[in-house]
């Protein structure tokens, strides 16, 4: 898809639809989209639908004429990365990055070294970012479906989900760590993948212990240590490559 890309939260079922809202301003405002214009509405659920611009009104009504409504079936296999959170705005980068290369869900973690916590109200509005990066990311990218940000988990809850996954890894940043390389791993062609990226001061022996538990490996990247806010964007990619998802 090369033509402009907004989000709706339901396809419509209706041949004419008018676009408003900070959607529609982006697109007559912004975008200055104007009569004969090709546009694509997504649903971030896998829906995307070829639209023609009719016309634009005002500031913020675009009218759009439907042509044909798709719906992209889920990827397999599935990738989500456990991120441990990171310092001020770089778990937004994170997640935007993830996003671009193509995670199908995030899952913020709060590890025993992480320096950032979600507590109270920062909890509600920190969470309300990383999925509005989520959704800018997706749109700018041009993505159909949207990668899911979940809730928080605690390292018990990580150590579930860990364990309901056809392969699990956590990342680990020693070079010199016996572990295999995530490069070279055995990795499924369906199913679910889940990847742990831990926080800038490492996963702590007692995480590692309920992770291999749970039947996760550590496995290393490469000979450099990359921060926690691009580790998992990399790991996607190696993860998307071998797999055949960017085949």
């Amino acid at each position: 898809m090369t033509a402009p890309v907004f989000v709706v939260d339901t396809l419509p079922a209706v041949r004419t639809f008018v676009l408003d809202g900070p959607e529609g301003r982006h697109a007559v405002s912004v975008k200055r989209l104007r009569e004969g214009e090709d546009v694509v509405l997504v649903d971030g659920r896998g829906g995307w639908a070829d639209c023609v611009v009719l016309a634009a009104e005002g500031k913020d009504r675009l009218t759009l004429e439907l042509s044909t409504v798709h719906q992209d079936p889920e990827e397999r296999p599935h990738v989500t990365v456990v991120q441990a959170l990171p310092k001020g705005d770089r778990g937004e980068l994170a997640v935007e990055t993830m996003t671009e290369t193509g995670v199908d869900a995030i899952v913020p973690w709060s590890a025993s070294r992480c320096i950032t916590q979600w507590r109270g109200e920062r909890a509600g509005k920190a969470l309300a970012k990383w999925r509005s990066t989520a959704r800018e990311a997706g749109k700018q990218s041009r993505r159909t479906r949207f990668p899911e940000v979940a809730d928080p988990m605690t390292t018990k809850q990580v150590a579930a989900l860990l364990a309901t996954a056809d392969f699990a890894a956590v990342l680990h940043e020693d070079r010199d760590h016996p572990s295999g390389a995530l490069a070279t791993a055995e990795l499924p062609a369906s199913g679910s993948i889940v990847l742990v990226v831990g926080p800038e001061g490492g996963v702590s022996p007692e995480e590692l212990a309920a992770f291999a538990e749970a039947g996760a490996r550590p496995y290393r990247l490469g000979p450099s240590v990359l921060r926690t806010s691009t580790a998992g964007t990399a790991a996607t990619a190696v993860v998307l490559a071998r797999t055949g998802r960017w085949g």
